[in-house]
């Protein structure tokens, strides 16, 4: 073992060893490490940064603002009312999520799937109000799981694929994966849905969306029906189930600047502004559903044209605010600092009159539409104490489609070969962006930072691993080890060792380094080079112990509230079962 091996397995032992204690945050250990293996000459300095420039960095950096996209477009919500029912129980959910999830990713890219549903998957936590790390870390898995079951769905199968090329002449086609890839895959979803969940942690704090807000009351707050709404001439009544599925309770009618109960048999007419109550983002969820308008559409739209974009913000008014005591409409708020009062929450009273021509006391609280760049201005004008963001985010209905259909086109040509996926995705995110389904202003604020940090980190380390000849080291080793035994034991230490490796190096560097030491003991057996071709494939994608040894793993790092250590607790049990299924099928289906 050369010096740099020493001082590499050394360097990784701590990092290891740092991230499971867990005092000191994830980004900081691997960012210190990097610096480290520089100043003592392991790591080229010509290559320290370049992990912060690699394609795996990127499309998790991509991704996250892709998925804010989504979530902005309605798409996330739109699959949420189709297909996700929060009063599911979390197994049954977990379930249905995890089954779409490894369909998506059996066709397309597994990041590209968990991109599409772990919004999906946070908005259904949030409405179902629990916490987002008990289903998140599921839903990797299934996604995980689901690329196992075909050729394009995760980078070791075309690798592998390619191999056995080289070796034997002809590869794997689309579907040779699927008698053990997709065996494995259900067992392990199975798993998952039944047990695995129950061995997540549960911290306390950790946290429900939205969590310490519940003390506040509903929103009152208006929508108004557009002239051209379908809803017209409809009685009230056909708008309760919808209410009831979104949260919402109607309260009246406001026509002609009258109020009215909200009777069933009221037919619905253009201007109407329907009276509300209901928390930010039922409302906006509401509204998004029945294509209504906020109370002041028309400044609004002005000022969405202009690419700044509107935010949600709640506040507080204390007696010493501008508009205490008056009404939204007396202090000129939608004129002067283009912001609409979009709801009033006032315990222990009933507001009867239109939101913004309610005198506003000492002690409500505000749900304001404000431009997306200028919260501070319009809060500091206002006199206002801004409450915790609670992700609430205003949906833009209206561009729906355009956002699925430049997202499904930009995963199709990355799964065609026609674009490179970081690049598709980066084009995504630029559409996004011109076309106004994304603010500017919000560009960068989805990303997580700490998850960048860690992966540009950890990069360089695991190239410097190989390139010093660690790998290799370990592969020696391992023949040596198997020497004599069994084809069966063979195969299941082959699957353990590139598992662990997996878990440690990307999934992409694994099957690099696994597949030849693969070839080179069905070689000494006498046996085809097939089975251990597919052990590898297979072991190289289960990678669940660490949040850096699959981009899906780490892209629900932040999101989920997880530490480094959380992921062994249910990915140990579940890499043990893929094994214990992947060897006998492996066996029946690629005999020795």
């Amino acid at each position: 073992m050369t010096s740099d091996q020493i001082v590499l397995f050394t360097l990784f032992g701590v990092v290891f060893g740092m991230l499971l204690w867990g005092r000191i945050r994830y980004d900081i250990v691997a960012f210190s490490a990097l610096l480290i293996g520089v100043v003592l000459g392991v790591v080229p300095t010509a290559e320290a940064f370049s992990g912060f420039g690699h394609p795996a960095t990127l499309v998790v950096a991509l991704v996250l603002v892709v998925s804010a996209g989504l979530v902005r477009s309605g798409a996330v919500l739109l699959i949420t009312r189709t297909l996700v029912d929060a009063s599911r129980g979390l197994g049954a959910h977990i379930a249905m999520m995890g089954a779409v999830g490894a369909v998506l990713s059996a066709f397309m890219n597994n990041v590209a799937a968990l991109a599409l549903l772990m919004p999906v998957d946070i908005a259904t936590a949030r409405k179902a109000g629990r916490a987002v790390g008990l289903s998140l870390m599921p839903l990797s898995f299934a996604t995980i799981l689901g690329g196992m079951a075909t050729l394009i769905g995760t980078p070791p199968n075309i690798i592998i694929a390619s191999i056995r090329e080289e070796t034997v002449g002809t590869p794997f086609r689309m579907f040779d994966f699927a008698p053990v890839g997709g065996v494995a895959a259900l067992a392990g979803m199975a798993f998952v849905a039944l047990i695995g969940w129950r061995l997540i942690p549960q911290r306390e704090g950790a946290a429900k969306p939205g969590a310490g807000l519940e003390q506040f009351a509903d929103y009152i707050a208006e929508l108004t029906v557009p002239e051209d709404s379908a809803l017209i001439g409809q009685p009230l009544s056909d708008l309760f189930d919808e209410a009831e599925r979104a949260d919402v309770a109607i309260l009246g009618v406001i026509r002609d600047g009258k109020r009215r109960f909200a009777a069933r048999h009221l037919k619905i007419a253009a201007g109407d502004a329907l009276v509300l109550e209901a928390q930010p983002e039922p409302l906006d969820e509401f509204r998004t559903a029945l294509k209504l308008d906020f109370s002041d559409a028309k400044r609004l739209d002005a000022l969405k044209d202009d690419g700044s974009g509107v935010s949600f913000v709640e506040a507080v008014v204390p007696d010493t605010a501008r508009i205490a005591g008056r009404s939204a409409q007396a202090i000129g708020l939608a004129w002067r600092q283009r912001t609409v009062l979009m709801g009033v929450a006032r315990k222990g009273a009933r507001i009867t009159k239109q939101v913004r021509k309610t005198e506003i006391e000492a002690g409500d609280i505000l749900l304001l539409l404000v431009p997306s760049e200028a919260k501070d201005e319009v809060l500091d004008w206002l006199g206002v104490l801004p409450l915790a963001d609670r992700g609430a985010r205003v949906t833009q209905g209206a561009k729906t489609w355009a956002a699925i259909g430049l997202f499904a086109g930009a995963v199709a040509a990355a799964a065609l070969g026609l674009v490179y996926l970081p690049v598709a995705l980066g084009l995504v995110a630029m559409a996004y962006v011109l076309l106004k389904i994304l603010p500017v202003a919000e560009l960068y604020t989805h990303i997580e930072w700490p998850v960048v940090v860690l992966l540009g980190s950890m990069i360089p380390l695991g190239a410097a691993l190989e390139s010093s000849g660690g790998t290799q080291l370990l592969a020696g080793g391992l023949l040596g080890l198997t020497e004599g035994l069994p084809g069966w034991v063979v195969l299941t230490v082959l699957m353990v060792v590139t598992m662990t490796l997996s878990d440690v190096l990307n999934n992409t560097a694994t099957t690099i380094v696994a597949a030849p030491v693969g070839i080179e003991m069905a070689r000494v057996l006498g046996a085809s080079p097939d089975p251990f071709l597919m052990a590898v494939a297979v072991a190289a994608s289960a990678a669940f112990l660490t949040p850096i040894g699959h981009k899906n793993n780490t892209l629900i790092l932040g999101p989920g509230g997880y530490s480094f250590g959380d992921y062994w607790r249910l990915g140990l049990p579940l890499e043990i079962l893929i094994v214990a299924v992947s060897v006998p099928m492996i066996l029946l289906v690629w005999p020795l």
